[in-house]
């Protein structure tokens, strides 16, 4: 420290030189948290894996969505301002594809209207980054008719917003930050000059650190969140001040004994700066295992122990110069030496809870365990409530929700992958049965996949409906076949009447014989007929008629044929025969018709008899109630769902969910959870199940968050108590205070959980505190309140010597002061994130304030002295303690 005094302006400029050349030639690290700071799932989570395989396959597009509202139903002209729009809208740069809402497809129509015709959704598929997204979107506002109301929304523009909302929440934070310091440390030291010391210095590190991160972002891909400003703002103006303070009033109190500036400053830094380092070392420590975190936005945090490295180094190095350069002009126009005085409150409750140590303890438990036991854990995942219902992706959201359903806007994406083709006749109809599987989930109001691009299913595909037609050919079949017995009837009736009158006017009555024995013919085959008419309705077998079909024909080509004849001899005794050859033709002719007609059943039959046939050969009939025949396979409408359902050159095939429920709610993800084990209990057994099934979509992400936010929390939890116990213990010479420091940390921290969590959602109505809230709020309170365990237990191993309830009381009255105006200031650095208008930001604030307050007011005061002093020597176990003579 001497040589820092020695060459205390050396280091300044070294110090300002840095800062200047960082700022000027480091990235802006604003730019870098909007560019690359979005919720990033790690790649193995299933949404990310989903996305990954779409994206390899070329499919992997962005939708969003346009909404216009009208407050009455739509008119012709606009119609026709929409087809324009549309139409001005295709052509814009980036987009790829416009679905609209007013082609000829009823269903499609149906699903992209409301049944008031009020709410119009129009579908853009776009193409590029967050960024890229919202220019587009830009494009699109400047084409909306001027008359008509449209507002557009999806996962970008939301992103995109909540990022801008972040960067405007920093921007206030910054300022009010300063203000409050200020305001606050005018209090405290009563001077004038006293209060912008923190400032500088602390400014200096935010400088300094601010343009580290912004290099290490760009260069090495360290992670960064649009929460990482933010909290480093707090944590190092709020820390930053906290150390000024304990170093600043050590500082003033050694002035009061008479030593000069340059030996006060010394003898702070002995003392002092030995708990700072401390402190210092255990933040930084609790910042650092972030890193093994497996979020890249939990990740982030570890920003903030950049941040308190650089702290350290500024307060060891420039912080030294204010001191032995002002010395008491520091304290200016202050007499008065605040640390010199003993806190008096501090002084009477360490008194009381060292005599009283038990009724203490309960006095804490009163005051936290009912709030730790109503705390109900309730998270929120809608990130639509992080931000301000005027931006436009949230009123577009907002539109959609009221006039077509909320679900409509962000549908859950199964995407399943298969080694071989999955868009074949044998594999489709298990699409069909996954499909009803997921609709019969709660919650699920539509699947659209192959067999039901439009969310119903294609009628002819089920089994029922196929049998169903195949049994009314048959009926259709036997109706024809007493048809044609009855044409064939008036046949043999007429032929008799002509074989009489031609046996009597001809020649020889050949002609009259060969009619005569055509009408025997025709007797016969109606016998055949009736035969086959009744096997077919006794047994059901079609296929056997077909077989006795095709040598009735045969039969009746002989009789036509002998009608011919006839009729040709008639025609050279014109004549004689007068109007009977004329009569004799459409006779002939009526046969032919008979003949045609049983070709065109047997042919029906037969094809029946293939598809029944096919059926029974088909191993997805009895497992899926679906058939899909080769003329479906070949029909072109079928062919345009296989395309736009599949991937991969058919190796791929996409499921689209829309749920009855709001997408981001806690609900909508156990409803994933629930289609996930459906269409799994669906698939086994069948092609299907060794494919690779991925679900995608908003939902599905925040399904993973949880999962993840839930697994990182924990594992956090226990590296970073592991981590403080570590040095707790080195530090302390002791298992027994890293114990009961932590312990008492877990206990406010769940007490500042369940107090944020009775006020947001309870008296706020939220669904819950938002995901990211437990994890930051854990991490911030944990590294920070650890600080002023360390103060208060760092000074009694100074005062212990004169005994450990003496010591207790003591060490309380000495740093009581610095203790609850640090943690006043370090929560009202919390307080500028307030005013923000971020949730997740407002709530961490609120269980940080709400936490440190409960520390520095109750726990510390409160329970600390109180286990001290029931452990008695025992606090230092295993080690024993030094003894120091008294």
């Amino acid at each position: 420290m001497r040589f820092i005094v020695k060459f205390k302006w050396v280091i300044a400029a070294v110090v300002l030189a840095l800062t200047v050349i960082l700022s000027l030639f480091s990235p802006n690290l604003t730019e870098l948290a909007n560019e690359k700071g979005q919720a990033q799932l790690p790649a193995d989570s299933m949404s990310e894996r989903a996305s990954a395989i779409l994206k390899d396959a070329g499919e992997n597009h962005n939708v969003i969505s346009v909404v216009v509202t009208l407050d009455h139903a739509l008119k012709k002209n606009e119609k026709d301002q929409l087809r324009e729009f549309i139409t001005e809208t295709k052509k814009i740069d980036g987009i790829e594809g416009v679905t609209s809402p007013l082609s000829g497809d009823r269903e499609i129509r149906d699903q992209l209207m409301s049944k008031d015709q009020k709410t119009i959704l129009i579908p853009v598929t776009v193409t590029g980054s967050d960024q890229q997204v919202e220019k587009i979107a830009d494009h699109i506002y400047k084409a909306v008719p001027d008359d008509l109301t449209a507002y557009i929304t999806g996962a970008s523009l939301i992103n995109q917003d909540f990022a801008h909302s972040s960067e405007e929440g920093l921007k206030k934070t910054e300022v009010i930050t300063v203000i409050l310091i200020v305001g606050l440390l005018l209090v405290v030291f009563r001077s004038v000059v006293t209060p912008f010391v923190p400032i500088i210095v602390v400014g200096f590190s935010y400088f300094i650190s601010q343009s580290l991160l912004a290099i290490l972002v760009h260069n090495v891909g360290f992670p960064i969140s649009t929460f990482t400003q933010t909290f480093l703002v707090a944590i190092l103006f709020g820390i930053g001040t906290d150390y000024c303070i304990l170093l600043l009033t050590r500082f003033r109190e050694e002035l009061a004994n008479g030593h000069n500036k340059v030996e006060s400053t010394l003898i702070a830094y002995r003392t002092a700066g030995k708990t700072l380092f401390i402190s210092g070392f255990a933040v930084l420590v609790g910042f650092s295992v972030l890193g093994f975190a497996k979020f890249a936005v939990f990740q982030s945090a570890v920003g903030v122990a950049v941040g308190v490295g650089v702290l350290m180094i500024i307060l060891y190095t420039l912080l030294p110069l204010f001191m032995v350069t002002l010395g008491e002009t520091l304290f200016w126009p202050s007499k008065k030496v605040l640390s010199h005085n003993d806190n008096k409150l501090w002084a009477f409750l360490g008194k009381h809870s060292v005599a009283r140590p038990f009724l203490f303890i309960v006095i804490t438990a009163i005051i936290t365990v009912p709030f730790i036991l109503t705390y109900d854990d309730q998270i929120s995942f809608d990130s639509t409530s992080e931000i301000s219902s005027s931006y436009q992706s949230v009123k577009g959201l907002e539109a959609i929700k009221e006039g077509l359903g909320e679900g409509k806007a962000f549908p859950v994406n199964v995407v399943m992958k298969g080694e071989n083709k999955l868009t074949t006749a044998e594999t489709i109809p298990y699409l069909g049965n996954i499909s009803k599987a997921i609709e019969k989930v709660e919650h699920v109001d539509s699947v659209m996949t192959i067999t039901q691009p439009t969310g119903k299913e294609i009628e002819g595909l089920s089994i029922d409906h196929q049998l169903g037609a195949v049994a009314d050919g048959l009926n259709k079949t036997t109706k024809g076949l007493g048809d044609v017995q009855s044409g064939l009837t008036d046949v043999e009736e007429g032929l008799r009447q002509i074989a009489g009158q031609t046996a009597g006017s001809s020649a020889n009555g050949d002609s009259g014989g060969s009619l005569g024995d055509a009408a025997d013919g025709l007797g016969k085959i109606n016998s055949q007929l009736q035969l086959v008419s009744g096997q077919m309705e006794q047994t059901g077998n079609a296929s056997q008629a077909v077989p006795q079909l095709t040598a009735i024909s045969g039969q009746l080509g002989k009789i036509q044929s002998g009608l011919e004849q006839a009729n040709q001899r008639l025609e050279a005794q014109r004549k004689q025969a007068g109007t009977l050859t004329e009569s004799l033709g459409q006779l002939a002719d009526g046969v032919k018709s008979a003949k045609d007609g049983l070709a065109k059943i047997s042919d029906g039959i037969t094809a029946s008899s293939d598809m029944l046939e096919d059926m029974s050969n088909s191993s997805t009939v009895k497992d899926t109630g679906i058939f899909i025949p080769n003329r479906v396979m070949e029909n072109k409408d079928f062919q345009k769902s296989i395309d736009n359902y599949s991937f991969s050159d058919g190796k791929g095939v996409q499921l689209s969910v829309v749920l009855d429920i709001n997408p981001y709610s806690e609900q909508a993800i156990e409803t994933v959870n629930k289609i996930k084990k459906a269409l799994a209990d669906e698939a086994a057994g069948t092609p299907l199940e060794d494919a690779v099934i991925v679900y995608g979509g908003v939902t599905s992400q925040n399904a993973d968050l949880k999962e993840l936010s839930t697994m990182d929390l924990s594992r956090t939890m226990l590296i970073m108590v592991i981590g403080l116990f570590a040095v707790l213990t080195i530090l302390f010479r002791s298992m027994i205070m890293p114990v009961y420091m932590i312990a008492s940390l877990f206990i406010t921290y769940y007490t500042s959980m369940s107090i944020t969590e009775f006020i947001f959602v309870d008296i706020m109505g939220n669904d819950g505190v938002s995901w990211a809230v437990p994890f930051f709020s854990f991490v911030i309170l944990i590294a920070l309140g650890v600080d002023y365990s360390i103060f208060l237990l760092d000074r009694f191993k100074e005062e212990v010597h004169l005994g450990i309830h003496q010591g207790v009381v003591r060490s309380m009255s000495k740093m009581g002061s610095v203790i609850m105006t640090a943690a006043i200031i370090l929560a009202g650095t919390f307080a500028a994130m307030m005013p923000s208008g971020v949730n997740t930001l407002m709530q961490v604030a609120t269980v940080v304030i709400v936490g440190l307050l409960l520390y520095g007011l109750v726990v510390l005061p409160l329970l600390i002295p109180a286990i001290i002093v029931t452990f008695g020597e025992g606090n230092w176990w295993p080690f024993g303690r030094k003894k120091i003579k008294e």
